[in-house]
């Protein structure tokens, strides 16, 4: 691991918010880092308030969405939601058919099937508009680049509203309206919207021309707040109101579905990390292992008894999933080993008979064991599918793009995308992705980075810098739980693994006299012998509390020694 630490910002900037806030300089740093220098920010950061989210008529087109799906309303025409079948796409579509049922009966959704359809605007998802009588579709996590498809829905007299977050193309579809704050010409202030974050936006937007209280969207929140958790956008500006309001309604009246899924677990209060571990995986997995209209149904239902039957089937998509990711994980490894790749700047594995709907999850776990951009292929049709994953710092959807002239179709961010190639080009794509990312990335980004926010001293912890910190929250790209660095820590003596195959290391800290800090270092247990016999040692770590017999206590959450 490589410990980077954060350089120090002016400590003129630093005293004088600490002055302002009445808290250490330590506090004051942190907020410096996240860019919060005076008394307001600082206020906003810590206080999130509705009203501090932009005007949805700044984004361009929003105008042009709001009229024609009035008109719609106005004129009796049937309308259909339409969404990707991942966590981003299914919350869209039931925060979206739900608003829109609120006002109209004629409201129809659809999620195209992952395996026959693909990602994104299909031609079988319009010909479905066509044969029920829709004259309007509202395309959310998707369609930026569906210029083909939404020219096929124009020939039918089909409109298409894009809601979307995804890079435009050169060209955008000819759609009424083009909503996607990643436009060049659209100038709305926050650029990191999720998916179902756009689509919040545009029924934020009907909700001004309708006379409602932005106090009357908090019931959709726990939607918003779980695909951006799920997607991994900052959760910055305004992403961080949307997530702040709606892990609150998780916890306080989540709606039926969530509650459901909560039930089976035992967590009592949801963090935006549990959202994306517990919560987003088993809505995804209706998606991955069967079909995503059984995530929209279960984020729609109503009746709690119905929500907690379906959510019971999703559990055992989820469970089928887990042992899929496990098995498909294991032969990739092997195959990565077996062709003595290992010192390749990437991962570009394929089998024809992998199941399509966890090789992300694949592509991931590849990374985590290589650290490299990564690519899992799979047989999908006539064609081969593959998801990719990047290493923090590098870019894989522009090394993508150098390699497009093998590829026939791809999409998505900086760290994750997914694209389709004919078998004949897997080859040379694999050689091309190979010569690019070379060529291209940093060496020192294939060593896993642990970015670290400050040096303290265990004597500035304390639970009222604990209870700070906890303000920080929610966690997440851009304002990740902050990270400390203590140099010359001595075990207390107490150091041993722990779990049934000892992987975890337990231990106990001083430094300088100072009095013993509990630490656990999950995955750590191989560090035992750096810790042991009186030897100083330097430690990363987040700091959390520890409840234990019914006595709460401050530990460190080791992340590395040395």
């Amino acid at each position: 691991m490589r410990w980077t630490l954060k350089p120090n910002p002016d400590p003129e900037v630093v005293k004088a918010l600490a002055d302002s806030l009445n808290v250490e300089e330590l506090v004051a740093l942190l907020l410096v880092q996240r860019g919060i220098t005076n008394y307001e920010e600082a206020k906003a950061f810590f206080r999130p308030q509705l009203h501090h989210l932009h005007d949805p008529f700044l984004m361009k087109d929003m105008d042009l969405a709001v009229g024609r799906i009035l008109r719609a309303i106005e004129s009796g025409e049937r309308i259909l939601v339409y969404g990707d079948y991942d966590v981003d796409g299914t919350t869209s579509v039931a925060l979206m058919s739900s608003y829109l049922r609120s006002k109209y009966p004629e409201i129809d959704t659809y999620i195209p099937d992952r395996y026959g359809e693909g990602y994104g605007v299909s031609f079988q998802g319009i010909d479905y508009a066509e044969d029920n009588g829709i004259t309007l579709i509202i395309a959310l996590d998707c369609g930026i680049k569906a210029i083909e498809k939404v020219s096929y829905a124009r020939e039918k007299g089909i409109d298409f509203i894009i809601c979307d977050h995804h890079r435009p193309g050169s060209l955008l579809p000819d759609a009424v309206a083009v909503l996607d704050p990643k436009r060049e010409d659209c100038e709305y202030p926050y650029k990191e919207l999720c998916g179902c974050g756009v689509g919040f936006k545009l029924i934020q937007a009907l909700g001004v021309t309708y006379g409602e209280d932005i106090q009357s969207f908090l019931p959709y929140l726990d939607l918003v707040a779980t695909a951006i958790g799920a997607d991994i956008v900052p959760i910055t500006g305004e992403n961080r109101v949307l997530s702040f309001y709606g892990l609150q309604q998780i916890n306080s009246n989540p709606r039926a579905g969530f509650r459901a899924i909560i039930e089976q677990t035992k967590k009592r209060e949801f963090t935006n990390t549990d959202v994306v571990f517990i919560i987003a995986p088993r809505i995804n997995a209706a998606g991955r292992m069967e079909h995503g209209r059984h995530a929209v149904a279960l984020l729609t239902e109503t009746s709690l008894q119905q929500a907690r039957e379906m959510a019971a089937g999703i559990e055992d998509f989820n469970t089928e999933r887990k042992g899929l990711d496990q098995e498909i994980t294991e032969e990739a490894l092997l195959q990565i080993r077996e062709n003595r790749e290992e010192e390749r700047f990437t991962s570009v594995v394929y089998k024809d008979s992998w199941h399509k709907g966890v090789i992300g999850i694949v592509a991931s776990r590849l990374t985590e064991t290589y650290y490299r951009p990564t690519l899992v292929f799979t047989k999908s049709g006539n064609k081969l599918a593959a998801s990719a994953r990047s290493v923090k710092g590098f870019d894989v959807y522009e090394a993508l793009e150098g390699c497009a002239d093998c590829i026939e179709q791809f999409g998505g961010h900086k760290y994750a995308a997914g694209l389709t190639l004919s078998e004949t080009q897997f080859s040379t794509f694999k050689e091309r992705f190979e010569k690019v990312v070379a060529d291209s990335i940093d060496p020192a980004l294939l060593t896993p980075e642990i970015a670290v926010d400050a040096r303290i001293s265990l004597s500035q912890v304390s639970p009222r810098f604990l209870r700070i910190l906890a303000q920080f929250a929610p966690f997440g790209p851009g304002n990740h739980a902050p990270v400390f660095m203590a140099e010359r820590l001595q075990d207390t003596g107490y150091a041993r693994t722990v779990g049934s195959d000892g992987k975890h290391l337990k231990l106990g800290v001083v430094q300088k006299g100072s009095r013993p800090v509990s630490a656990i270092g999950f995955n750590l247990g191989h560090q035992l012998h750096t810790v042991q016999g009186g030897k100083f040692f330097d430690a990363v770590f987040a700091l959390e509390e520890n409840e234990w017999n019914g006595s709460v206590s401050i530990q460190l959450k080791l992340k590395d020694l040395r």
